[in-house]
């Protein structure tokens, strides 16, 4: 397991409250390494803008300590550019994190960071992209670097972007698949989510046909090249398929299928909102995504909202005056 300590040094009584709360986050709270990472880096910032004031204990610490911190975040300084409203508001989680956890523990006799609240973010809706699309950037999976479609890589990028697409899963759990966490017969795959997190999703027949093809037509040869292991996806050298290895794939896909504005997380967006549009239960889709509240679900029904305004104001017509 990582090391949670985030501060060395002279050890004063915040670093070690920080420190015991990044150990309760890791073994209590099961965090992912690379959330842990974060919370570690925006915990040491609070530290040093803390010491700086003269708070060396987590008790010490003033609501109006938390906000000049906030503040400080905002407008950056001579070590950190600015923040934008989002990383402030995530480096604030943390710091709110810690001061809840200091009150519960006893090492403080109240909460200053309560009434902090983040700075709002602006909205950003997820970019999906057309059905039509889709079949562009699917056929386009094994183009004229990889010789055709037929080639161990070819079957292998198809099959990658076909799990994408119909499972919904992300570029990191699908690079982290083995090839026994498969039922192509049902149609299944097991993933492994965020916080280790595990969920079961369809894959559909598109998927799992293109899958088999790659299982059967191109993964042995891939793991010639290697040591073999578990791995369902295998790059050249036989190893397990990187994630942006994977993001290279979908990207040089959408380049010869000449989309632009395709992200790593353009198919799975792409999966939810045609979900939706196709009437699928939110709760349903925030099965499917392995998000932990609806809420994060509910950005996509902006999206399906936004397309049945589109079709009402050129279909309809008293739309427009």
């Amino acid at each position: 397991m990582q090391d949670a300590a985030p501060v060395r040094g002279a050890g004063s009584a915040l670093e070690a409250a920080v420190r015991t709360y990044l150990g309760h986050l890791a073994v209590e709270r099961g965090l992912a390494a690379n959330t842990l990472s974060s919370y570690r880096r925006d915990l040491l910032r609070y530290v040093r803008v803390q010491d700086g004031r003269g708070r060396t204990g987590v008790g010490d610490i003033t609501e109006d300590d938390v906000r000049a911190f906030l503040v400080g975040l905002r407008e950056g300084d001579e070590e950190h550019p600015p923040l934008s409203a989002g990383s402030a508001a995530r480096a604030l989680v943390a710091v709110r994190g810690l001061h809840r956890f200091a009150l519960r523990e006893g090492l403080a006799s109240d909460d200053p960071a309560h009434d902090v609240k983040p700075p709002t973010p602006p909205r950003r809706l997820p970019k999906a992209i057309t059905l039509e699309e889709v079949e562009r950037l699917l056929a386009a999976a094994a183009g004229p670097s990889d010789g055709d479609a037929g080639t161990a890589r070819g079957l292998r990028d198809r099959a990658l972007l076909e799990l994408l697409y119909g499972s919904g899963a992300r570029i990191s759990e699908a690079v982290g698949l083995d090839v026994d966490d498969l039922d192509l017969a049902d149609g299944f795959a097991r993933v492994a989510g965020k916080g280790g997190k595990a969920r079961v999703v369809p894959i559909g027949d598109y998927a799992a046909r293109a899958v088999d093809a790659y299982l059967v037509r191109a993964r042995p040869e891939l793991a010639g090249a290697g040591r073999g292991g578990p791995a369902l996806f295998l790059n050249a050298r036989g190893g397990r398929l990187s994630r942006q290895g994977a993001w290279m794939v979908l990207r040089a896909a959408a380049d010869r299928a000449r989309l632009t504005q395709v992200s790593p997380h353009t198919l799975r967006h792409s999966f939810a909102t045609h979900l939706l549009d196709g009437g699928a239960d939110v709760r349903v889709v925030q099965e499917l995504l392995g998000h932990a509240s609806v809420t994060t679900t509910q950005v996509y029904t902006l999206v399906t909202v936004q397309l049945l305004r589109e079709v009402y104001a050129t279909s309809h017509p008293r739309a427009r005056s």
